[in-house]
């Protein structure tokens, strides 16, 4: 009998011991009784989600955990984020990935996310602004900047002289575009760069100059902005720059997860990067219920909803947001509540059968709370249920999980290991 598979990935899980925790990681030192009950019960081991050496973006990572080889499927983010957020994309067309950041009048970046303060009610007035007012003339050009979620959004520049080409480089400085993929700096000068492009050609250089003439110009609308100077009464950064990241200029071509796996996929995910990975995939993106900004009834709703689809799926795919953002900011802390606050309201109002479930429970990246920034350690993975036997893990921890039976897997492998262990 074919098992059913619940997919769990914890955005920015994996960290390194930290003093504060008596050498422990903020999960081994969270309270997390639901998730080491299913590490009990299963067996476990390390992910090295894109490749060792390797501290992957969070689209690359999803994209290899799902099990896509992103040296050969990637064509950049912002072409995911654009696909994610509704927006019609052609090949030629220039696709970003942005953020809201506070520059100075030089260029240098005062905070490279506004604080995490910017709602997405204030964004969509900042986009409104930038659309109205900003006109592209390096060459003839039309564009469409589109807030998403909070701090993010997407830029996405049709040139009417021809194509563009997404082989150029960041704006922002603290990611690197390497192999045509993205790569989170450990340091990195904290100021805007100039966008050049990355090949000798015509489209490369079209779309670095529109790229680089759009963050000049948007800059000018954001400062002067009354939303911001009313952020600045109120004592919080303005979003006032716009950095830009993961160009591309076409859509990658998964091949559907149906044909990879012999199985139906449901998507229960956040942001519109993963709601882009999920839709090309062929997943079904189910709607989230309803945010209510009590992370506690929503994490047992989310989960309400998982037991649900779980029964109508083969598989289901969860991408859970909330330890990484935290870890960005340094708070090992916040990020330890954000564990404990899944494991209780997330993973004890999970109701499933694990006799005809297979749980797994992993992450798309390590993002140490002491870098804030993503790494390339490997995190941790339990597997359980659906006649996946006990290995004797005791928890569910960076260093319990080193110990396990799975030993080191490639993040690409993983849901091929799985299926195969449950078929």
């Amino acid at each position: 009998m074919q098992k059913h598979v619940l997919y769990i990935l914890l955005d920015g899980l994996g960290d390194r011991p930290v003093a504060e925790f008596g050498k422990r990681t903020p999960l081994e030192a969270a309270r997390r009784p639901n998730m080491d009950a299913l590490a009990r019960k299963g067996s476990s081991g390390v992910v090295y989600t894109v490749g060792r050496g390797i501290a992957p973006e969070s689209d690359v990572a999803v994209i290899s955990m799902l099990g896509y080889d992103p040296h050969k499927t990637y064509t950049g983010r912002g072409p995911i984020e654009v696909f994610g957020s509704g927006m019609s994309m052609e090949n030629g067309d220039l696709a970003v990935r942005c953020n809201f950041a506070t520059f100075s009048s030089d260029f240098s970046i005062i905070d490279r996310r506004c604080g995490r303060s910017l709602t997405t009610g204030e964004a969509k007035v900042l986009a409104d602004a930038i659309n109205s007012e900003v006109k592209l003339d390096s060459c003839p050009a039309e564009f469409e900047f589109r807030s998403t979620v909070g701090h993010r959004g997407v830029l996405l520049i049709r040139c009417k002289e021809g194509r563009l080409s997404g082989n150029i480089s960041n704006t922002d400085p603290a990611y690197l575009k390497k192999g045509g993929m993205g790569i989170a700096l450990e340091t990195f000068e904290n100021k805007v760069q100039a966008a050049v492009p990355l090949d000798g050609s015509l489209e490369a250089k079209r779309a670095a100059d529109l790229l680089n003439e759009f963050t000049r110009k948007s800059y000018l609308v954001l400062e002067s902005h009354p939303l911001n100077k009313e952020r600045i009464a109120q004592g919080k950064p303005p979003a006032n720059g716009i950095l830009g990241r993961d160009a591309g200029s076409s859509l990658p071509n998964f091949t559907p997860v149906t044909e990879l796996y012999g199985m139906e996929f449901a998507a229960m995910v956040e942001m519109p990067v993963e709601r882009g990975i999920a839709l090309l995939c062929s997943m079904d993106t189910v709607e989230l219920p309803k945010a209510t900004g009590d992370l506690a009834l929503d994490y047992e709703r989310r989960a309400e909803l998982a037991s649900e689809l779980i029964q109508c799926y083969g598989g289901v795919y969860i991408h859970i947001k909330g330890p990484d953002e935290p870890a960005h900011d340094g708070d090992c802390f916040g990020k330890r509540r954000s564990i404990e606050l899944i494991d209780e309201h997330f993973f004890g109002h999970l109701a499933v059968d694990l006799g005809k479930t297979v749980v797994v429970v992993t992450a798309d990246h390590s993002t140490p709370c002491s870098l804030r920034a993503h790494s390339d350690d490997p995190v941790p993975l339990i597997v359980a249920g659906g006649g996946v036997g006990a290995d004797g893990t005791g928890e569910f921890g960076e260093s319990a999980c080193r110990n396990g039976s799975l030993g080191e897997i490639d993040g690409v492998d993983l849901l091929r290991r799985v299926t195969r262990m449950v078929s």
